[in-house]
């Protein structure tokens, strides 16, 4: 599935769509362990990746949030914002905040405000470069009614949420780690592979 400009971050690659022959698919959750477990060997193996297949594979890390888990709806408006203000740092974020995200569990928020965790969020943005002014002033909810009276006003990446939402519902993804190999669910890969489970992967289906 191809994406727009604008999410252009979500990938690790050193192609071009043009260029690239084949597409890996990641849909992860910030606040799912067994996401983190892929995603941090996906993201070590990063470099050796670029580096040995170039052009031939291209890896999007696709946002994937579980209702059932409230945090993980504002976890991933983290990573929208990030997408937004600092694309070249998405892959960045999302390792900061997969080391950080027991403190994003339903236990660890439960007794605090919505604009309290993007605060916490904006932390780990900024310890990767993101401008945390710029990052807060596009999740923080408004305090007040607007004007109008209006009171479910979301913010500034609710659009580019509801974007996301929309890719994995048509596809029907369910629950993470989920992956797609160019088009198709892909099973065979586990949460739990290693890095030499990948890289055998890798080796017998990127050609």
């Amino acid at each position: 599935m191809s994406i727009p400009p604008k999410f252009a971050g979500l990938k690790l690659s050193a192609a071009t769509p043009q260029e690239s022959q084949h597409t890996l698919e990641l849909y992860l959750d910030y606040v799912c362990p067994f996401s983190a477990k892929m995603f941090n060997t996906v993201y070590a193996l990063g470099p050796r990746i670029i580096e040995k297949y170039g052009s031939q594979l291209q890896i999007i890390l696709r946002q994937h949030i579980q209702p059932w888990h409230p945090s993980s709806t504002l976890t991933h408006e983290a990573g929208v914002a990030v997408l937004r203000l600092a694309p070249e740092r998405y892959w960045d974020f999302s390792a900061a905040l997969f080391k950080h995200q027991t403190e994003f569990f339903d236990v660890s928020v439960v007794n605090e405000t919505r604009n309290a965790t993007y605060e916490r969020l904006a932390k780990i943005a900024g310890s990767v470069g993101v401008q945390e002014g710029k990052f807060l002033d596009l999740l923080k909810i408004p305090e007040a009614p607007r004007a109008d009276g209006q009171l479910n006003v979301g913010n500034k990446v609710t659009n580019d949420l509801k974007w996301i939402i929309k890719t994995d519902r048509v596809i029907g993804v369910h629950v993470s780690p989920t992956v797609f190999f160019n088009g198709v669910e892909e099973r065979g890969i586990s949460s739990g592979f290693t890095a030499a489970q990948w890289e055998e992967w890798l080796s017998q289906n990127v050609v």
